[in-house]
């Protein structure tokens, strides 16, 4: 993780009860309350940025520790590394509030929009995130030697589209993750040949009322 007692010092263009919702949120969560320094400071950057590439519709910090942050790290009891790639990351979600909370692991993260890979490899210097590696490409074109243990996508695609078009960079033992709304989008029907849902997760993020999905599946054996 990166220095939190220097990023605590540096400045963020947000009103104390800003962290204050974070910092509950984590505790919710049941994660170390170290990464509310790191995680504001990915939300000052995402803030600023913003302004000028569009990266996100949600632009209320408040509203961006709840419905970003809280909402990714709250896949994170389901994620299984230490090789972890997150496919059409846009501005680093759910990759950047995980690989803050698991330094020890891996994540690649892709995206084909060359601004939201522009924003993230500045994100991840400025962080000095040493466990990220981002990648300019579509999820269909990319090819890894080493398949992952976990491939993750949030409000990417439709489950069964997810897995025809991320399924090849699962390892032998891999497993994809769909993060859903309200909808879980886990009908059976729609997976390619040789896949299954093993497990549809109801999550519950600290500030948001509804209740999110994360849809498992992995290779029949």
């Amino acid at each position: 993780m990166p220095d939190s007692t220097h990023l605590s010092d540096a400045p963020h263009p947000f009103p104390p009860h800003v962290g204050e919702r974070l910092a509950r949120g984590l505790g919710q969560l049941g994660l170390n309350a170290e990464l509310k320094a790191p995680l504001l400071a990915y939300v000052s950057l995402l803030s600023r940025w913003n302004k000028a590439y569009n990266l996100t519709a949600v632009r209320d910090p408040r509203d961006m520790v709840n419905v970003h942050l809280l909402d990714s790290l709250a896949a994170l009891p389901h994620v299984r590394g230490p090789r972890i790639l997150d496919v059409g990351t846009g501005p680093g979600l759910p990759g950047i509030p995980l690989a803050l909370a698991r330094p020890e692991w891996q994540f690649v993260l892709l995206d084909s929009g060359i601004k939201k890979t522009r924003f993230l490899r500045q994100v991840a210097m400025e962080l000095g995130l040493e466990n990220v590696e981002v990648v300019h490409a579509r999820v269909e074109n990319y090819r890894m030697e080493q398949g992952f243990d976990t491939v993750i996508s949030r409000a990417f695609s439709a489950t069964g589209t997810f897995t025809r078009v991320a399924g090849h960079l699962c390892g032998p033992s891999g497993q994809l993750l769909a993060m859903k709304g309200r909808d879980a989008d886990n009908d059976p029907e729609g997976l390619p040949a040789g896949w299954s849902v093993v497990a549809t997760h109801s999550l519950r993020v600290p500030g948001l009322s509804a209740v999110r999905h994360l849809v498992e599946i992995t290779k029949d054996s």
